[in-house]
């Protein structure tokens, strides 16, 4: 019974203490260890240098070139301009009248196509906010309406997005960035059409209140020299196109047809192209997309190699962050008091791990306070027992793959995630003035949306 209550308190502390802002750098190694003091037949210095970072270098290993490419793209399409012609595009084509949905689709092009949620806030808040402004909306309901396009539907459900969340499954089940795409779909729709049906009914009875934008002094200032040509949008969308197609085009129908018997011997990992596609898609996709971005805006780009390289380190911390969370997970799962607690979980469910993995994640994840962290420890301490459970039930990896990262949406956007505070603080408002939105539709739907395909996946299996 110690050692469970180590885990509980190391988990707790864990969430307490990132809420603080302490860097799970730190925290994530020392709760590790302190759940390790609380089971006393458990070395203390080989659960650190044997189980923690050989499990967070294990993850660096595997997903670090998602990690580079997709900050130095992301920040290519930032300074470049690319991302805010993008945005602006679909704002001038919706109008004024549909500011909501126009800012929604917005980030949903960008983040699907590859570009960090980040960015994407920073990006395309100086356009949500003139718009709101024009459309007299109130500010108010703008992290909410960019949570919606960027932190939902296209993090986690849509197939073929090359957000971590969904490549981080990718090695447990063998499968790729596209796996069961008809329930993506589904779910990505409720998450969308409900989504917008709740921030356009609160934008409309603010406007019957004859609440306005708002006071604010310190609203952005438009670029002025921006280009906002068709011809501008064309350069601007053509990478995020590449992105999409290439990933499809190579993890269904390229890498599959290649000769890669190879990938058995030994020094390769005695692997096969089944358990890599997935990874190498993106890999190849983003890299592609990389240097397309760059012959395209190679005007734009005054400072390449800065921007190349602050994009570079920009990877580092969120890698590191997801792979000490990682290693934390490993130490966990290594305790004799996380059988019990495994055991428990896989009990809610025991002929169908769907649920209990839909549970164990979204859980794991609002403890963390992020949906990698919170997928990787679930995965990391129980994907092989889902799978074998899946098989056993004949559930196919796909379906495992696509309720895993669906289940990562939902509350890892409570009040403590980084990526939350970070959007109040760009838009310059309070948990107190916006949360309420982004509970609705960051947390409720992805929920809503998750119980969908996990009840339709269980009747109909993977499509």
């Amino acid at each position: 019974m110690t050692s469970i209550a180590g885990i509980v308190i190391a988990l707790v502390l864990l969430m307490a203490l990132a809420w603080r802002g302490v860097s799970v750098l730190l925290l994530a190694p020392l709760m590790a260890l302190l759940a390790v003091l609380f089971s006393p037949d458990t070395p203390l210095l080989a659960s650190y240098t044997q189980v923690f970072m050989k499990a967070l270098g294990g993850f660096v290993v595997a997903f670090f070139p998602l990690f580079l490419l997709g900050a130095v793209f992301g920040k290519l399409m930032e300074d470049s301009g690319a991302a805010r012609v993008i945005a602006h595009g679909i704002v001038r084509g919706l109008g004024s009248s549909r500011a909501v949905l126009a800012i929604v689709l917005a980030c949903a092009v960008l983040t699907y196509g590859g570009v960090s949620l980040f960015v994407v806030a920073f990006a395309v808040y100086p356009i949500a906010a003139a718009l709101f402004r024009q459309a007299n909306l109130p500010k108010r309901l703008i992290p909410g309406t960019i949570a919606l396009g960027a932190f939902t539907f296209t993090m986690t459900a849509l197939p073929g997005t090359p957000a971590i969340q969904n490549a981080i499954p990718m090695p447990y089940f063998g499968t790729t960035p596209f796996a069961a795409p008809g329930l993506g779909l589904i779910g990505g729709a409720v998450m969308l059409v409900l989504g917008v049906l709740w921030l356009t009914r609160r934008a409309a009875s603010a406007r019957s209140r004859g609440e306005g934008y708002g006071d604010s002094d310190d609203e952005p200032v438009p670029t002025a020299s921006a280009d906002f040509s068709s011809g501008a949008f064309v350069r601007a969308i053509a990478p995020v196109v590449l992105v999409i197609a290439l990933n499809y085009l190579l993890a269904t129908w390229l890498l599959p047809a290649m000769d890669t018997r190879y990938l058995a011997q030994a020094v390769y990992g005695a692997t096969s192209i089944d358990a890599v596609r997935g990874i190498w898609a993106v890999i190849v996709a983003l890299a592609a997309a990389t240097v397309l971005l760059v012959i395209l805006q190679r005007h734009a780009l005054t400072g390449l190699a800065r921007t190349l390289d602050q994009g570079a380190s920009s990877s580092v911390l969120p890698l590191l962050n997801t792979a000490s969370q990682v290693g934390f997970g490993a130490v966990i799962a290594s305790l004799a008091g996380f059988a019990l607690l495994r055991d428990a979980v896989l009990a809610i469910a025991p002929d169908n791990p769907l649920v209990s993995m839909s549970i164990a994640v979204n859980i794991l994840a609002g403890i963390t306070g992020s949906a990698s962290g919170g997928m990787s420890i679930a995965l990391q301490t129980l994907g092989d027992t889902w799978l074998a459970m899946g098989q056993a039930a004949g559930i196919s990896p796909e379906l495992l793959h696509r309720v895993t990262a669906i289940a990562t949406g939902g509350l890892d956007a409570l009040p403590h995630n980084g990526a939350v505070i970070t959007l109040l603080s760009i838009c310059g408002l309070t948990h107190r003035q916006s949360y309420l939105d982004i509970l609705v539709v960051a947390v409720l739907f992805p929920l809503l949306a998750l119980a969908v395909v996990v009840t339709l996946g269980s009747a109909f299996g993977s499509f």
